[in-house]
């Protein structure tokens, strides 16, 4: 597929990127390069090919999902600057 600099043009200014004219006739040819190796790999027999999301198997480590309070907002109110009746005291920011 070839790029021209029209549609290198619309494609900078869609990503709200300032291009000059040089910029995009350079460009031109490179992007058509990548939609070449695009259009490439879509000719590839993938059938039987199970997706993935990593060369590896991974497993996630699950723990037990306990709902609880925490039991240290004692010692989180330690780390505060100013705290008022157990929260986080913050400077005013809307007037």
């Amino acid at each position: 597929m070839s790029v021209d600099t029209a549609t290198v043009k619309k494609i900078a200014s869609l990503a709200r990127i300032a291009i000059t004219e040089e910029d995009a006739t350079r460009l031109a040819p490179e992007l058509g390069n990548i939609l070449g190796w695009i259009e490439q790999l879509g000719e590839v027999d993938t059938q039987g090919v199970e997706p993935m999301t990593a060369v590896i198997p991974n497993q996630l480590r699950l723990r037990e999902d306990v709902v609880n309070d925490g039991g240290i907002r004692d010692l989180l109110m330690q780390n505060a600057p100013q705290a008022e009746h157990g929260f986080f005291t913050v400077p005013k920011v809307i007037e």
